[in-house]
């Protein structure tokens, strides 16, 4: 399949230098992401994978991106990174790998993720793992992760600034499509600053109710707002009883 009705950056739009960005999510009908829905096999697995990682889905990105949290869930397991107080490391960028077919990027600006090889599998996918850091994220950490392989980037001096991580994953790894994929907390704060250019959900047909597990967006104060954000329905497809809904985001 080819991309389609992928919509346009205006000229002059401040954020061109950067991948094209969409959210591919995969939800509960009451728009939860995780949650014991996700267990009781609905026969419809596997949509979600095949169209953002399959070659022949629909979307050919080079790279993912998800937020801390859902890096310790899915890849390492809450494990502690092994620090060394003393190491010391130079300033700005690390790149250890950029020539891999896939990119598994993770926002980790407080380096607490423990890692233990460069890379990482999810389904069929082999991925180079690169961290998002921001400059006040200690040099232990940052030797810590020259000494697995694993490329790191800074952007920010205390907090992330995501534009220039953008900027830097197009520049120096080449990419032109990344997907966000989640939290909601990270899928809201790259929506309400303007870095997404497109919301793909699959909503799956199940639900549990849970009042404890996380939407797909999610507010912060200080990081974001509720200010309501609107969206044009640009595609629905059906797969089974799963339903493929893909909008453009109004600016």
């Amino acid at each position: 399949m080819q991309e389609r009705d992928r919509p346009r950056r205006c000229k002059g739009d401040a954020r061109m230098n950067r991948p094209y960005v969409f959210c591919h999510m995969e939800t509960s009908l009451d728009g939860k992401i995780t949650g014991p829905f996700m267990n009781i096999g609905t026969g419809d697995d596997g949509w979600f994978y095949e169209e953002a990682f399959s070659k022949h889905g629909h979307y050919r990105m080079q790279g993912w991106l998800s937020g801390r949290k859902t890096t310790e869930e899915n890849f390492t397991d809450h494990r502690k990174p092994r620090l060394d107080p003393t190491a010391s490391v130079p300033a700005g960028d690390y790149i250890a790998d950029d020539t891999a077919d896939k990119y598994y990027i993770s926002i980790d600006t407080h380096g607490v993720l423990g890692w233990e090889r460069p890379t990482i599998d999810y389904g069929e996918t082999h991925a180079a793992v690169i961290e998002i850091l921001t400059e006040r994220t200690g040099a232990a950490y940052k030797a810590f992760l020259r000494s697995i392989g694993i490329s790191y980037l800074v952007a920010g001096e205390k907090e992330l600034d995501a534009p220039l991580a953008l900027s830097k994953l197009k520049d120096l790894f080449g990419m032109e499509t990344i997907m966000l994929g989640g939290g909601g907390i990270l899928n809201w704060s790259f929506i309400k600053q303007g870095l997404c250019d497109e919301l793909s959900l699959m909503l799956a047909p199940a639900a549990d109710g849970s009042p404890d597990t996380p939407a797909v967006f999610q507010a912060v104060p200080g990081l974001s707002d509720t200010q309501p954000v609107s969206f044009t329905l640009t595609s629905v497809e059906e797969r089974k009883s799963t339903v493929w809904l893909r909008y453009r985001i109004n600016s």
